[in-house]
């Protein structure tokens, strides 16, 4: 184990964690874009071809959502920080960040492979730092003074391992048969409801 020194609250770093995130989210705007002094036929084409960009924006926000959250109760939990706490969120911020730019991959390349298992590898690694984050955690109750999730550490740490397996997964099946393989990412929702109900029985 790690030698952990505390180092005080983690208010700093949740405010950092928020403004990423939002960041983050406003990025995925930039590239809208329709030229000025186009007449109707060409308007409608600009419009159309705003779609694919679109689509990558409502599903970015939704990942960029998710994990905000589950961020946001991760560190409920947290009374003080030490080195490791403040690495893994780090980390985990610095693939939020990047997040934009594989959501351009798919928006303007989405046919291509490599753009899908771009994007799929980044969800996969943003999961994977929180999961570390929340079993580093579990194993320091004196950084959290013994508080725990209402549903428990294995719950919680199940719902963010759904994640992280889906999307690696998705990796070098993107490659072998292309976008298709965004399809398994809708495994994730009846996975999570069941995950979800449980956690509310649990509570």
């Amino acid at each position: 184990m790690w030698k952990s020194n505390p180092d005080g609250g983690p208010e700093r770093l949740v405010a950092l964690a928020d403004g990423v995130f939002a960041i983050a989210i406003t990025l995925l705007v930039l590239d809208f874009y329709v030229p000025r002094g186009l007449d109707g036929a060409e308007y409608d084409d600009a419009l159309h071809e705003l779609i694919p960009n679109l689509g990558a924006y409502a599903l970015t926000v939704l990942v960029l959502g998710a994990f905000w959250r589950e961020h946001r109760r991760i560190f409920r939990l947290v009374r003080q920080i030490d080195g490791q706490v403040i690495s893994l969120s780090i980390l985990g911020l610095g693939v939020a960040a990047l997040l934009p730019f594989p959501t351009k991959l798919i928006a303007e390349y989405g046919q291509e492979p490599t753009s899908v298992a771009a994007y799929a590898g980044a969800v996969a690694a943003l999961g994977a730092a929180h999961l570390a984050l929340l079993l580093l955690l579990a194993g320091r109750p004196w950084l959290r003074d013994g508080a725990a999730p209402p549903e428990g550490f294995r719950l919680f740490a199940l719902d963010l391992a759904v994640t992280v397996l889906v999307f690696s997964l998705s990796v070098p099946l993107a490659l072998a048969v292309g976008s298709a393989a965004m399809w398994l990412w809708l495994a994730l929702a009846p996975v999570k409801l069941a995950i979800g109900l449980r956690a509310a029985r649990a509570r």
